[in-house]
């Protein structure tokens, strides 16, 4: 039988976690009364099969728990589940853990989770997670090409008993359990299909924390510790008070005044004198975050790679990195993280390397640029002094003078760039939903990948990418991943920037603040002190 032990090997290397502990911590046998604050921006939704963004699943997080979880040491655990297996990578058996409830007392059974795998199959619902189920069997009627499908379950998934159902994949798997520690796999109760809208607002999950009261849109959401859970991360404190935040500096402000408790987007503008304004309670570590420069490859001004190229080598990332991330982040030399393994070091060669005089060549070669440029970025992320670096980089090394920046919020970032509605060069970053190269390629570049907001597509990409799917085993798949990213580079839809650290601060009110790559916040970690 084959479980969950196998890739843990190649896991082991890529989660990195910080961990800040006060003299007051320690945990206590029932959660405290006491709550703490974090910072994050609006979300997108809060139903963990429509949500990628970082602000929803930060409140996913506390609020669903999956059927396994991908711990600080990098060991790949049960929660949910007891055991997950199978005998040839393909019929995967899924055994749950019994006596776990929703936070409205509904038991979690399998269907709990074959009906939340379903709706976010389910083509008409539109949830952005969709495509993570598209290699069970069934997938594609709910997926027809044309017109509404006739069915609403996915034959791949079957219902044993209360505590047991069965996946059948369309093809081997072996990184199968891996994905299941992404929060696009979480439960869904039967009371979230009596209205999903309002579900969305105030989500019953199974998790350590529970909603207290509502989504208040761009202001707030409350948590608090769930009485009955039964898990492995049993909450210290009382509660969560999620602070909506449109700039970061805001929530900066707020963190230094002691009217926040923990942020973790810490502006570039800021990094010079945290650990004095914070007084040590400022910590970075590595994260999985790419950060890049999207092209809008469906506007013909940019279609020609030449173009693209020229772009990125007239980016000077090092002075960038030192200048404003005060050292802090790494000059991104590939698509997929260091942290993650099949990364290959100076993957992308000599597009990733500053050289300005074969960037005015290359531009030449594709014709030169004509008119006014707009840079496209979120207004909640803290990129505005980077973008204009960049910017002033672009007029110097490209001559391209009339350059102007178009601002939105990342709620409403997301869609415009979905609609094909953005008219150039656009910032954007992707962190793992799991450390693998696959979930670094497929959901930004292959033909149907959820995330390929800009329309590149390539066939030997796709075939590449299956080709590493359909692999024994996680290491046999890497070679064929990195041909596929060795393809990308080539075309240049996106042109790296840097890799992130994570760059976070907290209170004097709280201790035993835990931090990594994959999970984020320990929310039920942290203990508040005064």
């Amino acid at each position: 039988m084959r479980g969950i032990s196998r890739p843990v090997a190649a896991l082991a290397a890529a989660v990195m976690l910080v961990s800040f502990t006060g003299a007051c911590g320690g945990g206590a046998d029932e959660p405290a009364d006491d709550t703490f604050s974090v910072g994050i921006g609006e979300p997108t939704h809060l139903i963990p099969g429509n949500c990628q963004e970082g602000n929803g699943i930060a409140v996913i997080s506390g609020l669903f728990e999956g059927l396994v979880s991908l711990e600080s040491d990098g060991e790949l655990t049960y929660t949910a589940a007891s055991s997950v297996t199978s005998k040839d990578q393909r019929v995967w058996t899924v055994k749950l853990r019994a006596g776990r409830t929703f936070h409205n007392g509904e038991k979690v059974t399998s269907q709990s989770f074959v009906d939340a795998w379903n709706a976010a199959a389910y083509a008409p619902n539109e949830w952005v997670n969709n495509y993570f189920f598209g290699n069970i069997e069934g997938y594609a009627d709910l997926n027809p090409e044309k017109g509404e499908p006739k069915v609403k379950e996915m034959s791949g998934l079957e219902v044993v008993d209360d505590l047991t159902f069965t996946v059948t994949l369309d093809a081997p798997f072996s990184q199968f359990p891996l994905t299941l520690a992404y929060t696009g796999f979480n439960p869904l109760p039967k009371a979230a299909f009596d209205d999903l809208e309002k579900f969305d607002r105030a989500p019953i999950g199974n998790g350590p924390f529970r909603m207290d009261g509502t989504w208040q849109h761009n202001k707030t959401v409350k948590l608090k510790a769930y009485s009955g859970y039964k898990g492995t991360h049993e909450p210290v404190a009382g509660g969560v008070e999620f602070r909506i935040y449109t700039k970061p500096e805001t929530a900066y402000n707020d963190l230094v005044a002691g009217n926040l408790d923990i942020y973790d987007e810490i502006p570039p503008s800021s990094l010079r004198r945290a650990e004095q304004d914070l007084d040590g309670r400022f910590f970075t570590a590595p994260s999985s975050s790419f950060h890049y420069l999207g092209f809008p490859i469906y506007d013909k001004r940019f279609a020609n790679p030449d173009l693209r190229h020229a772009i990125a080598m007239a980016i000077d990332r090092k002075a960038i990195v030192d200048s404003i991330y005060n050292g802090s982040y790494r000059p991104a030399d590939s698509l997929i993280s260091p942290i993650v393994p099949g990364y290959r070091k100076g993957a992308c060669g000599e597009w990733c390397t500053f050289d300005p005089v074969k960037a005015k060549q290359l531009l030449a070669k594709a014709g030169g640029w004509k008119g006014p440029m707009t840079l496209w970025l979120p207004t909640d992320e803290g990129y505005d002094e980077e973008m204009q670096a960049i910017v002033n980089q672009l007029r110097k090394n490209l001559g391209i003078e009339e350059i102007t920046f178009k601002q939105q919020v990342q709620a409403q970032y997301l869609d415009v760039l979905r609609a094909h509605d953005v008219t150039g060069p656009y910032r954007l970053d992707w962190g793992m939903d799991y450390p693998s190269p696959q979930n670094y390629l497929e959901p930004l570049y292959s033909s149907k990948g959820s995330s390929n907001r800009i329309g590149y597509s390539h066939e030997s990409v796709d075939a590449l990418i299956e080709q590493g799917n359909r692999a024994s085993s996680i290491e046999a798949g890497v070679e064929f991943y990195n041909r596929a990213e060795d393809q990308v580079l080539k075309d240049m839809p996106v042109a790296p920037l840097y890799f992130g650290q994570i760059q976070a601060g907290y209170s004097e009110h709280v201790s035993d603040v835990k931090e990594d790559a994959l999970v984020g916040i320990h929310l039920w970690d942290v203990t508040v002190t005064g």
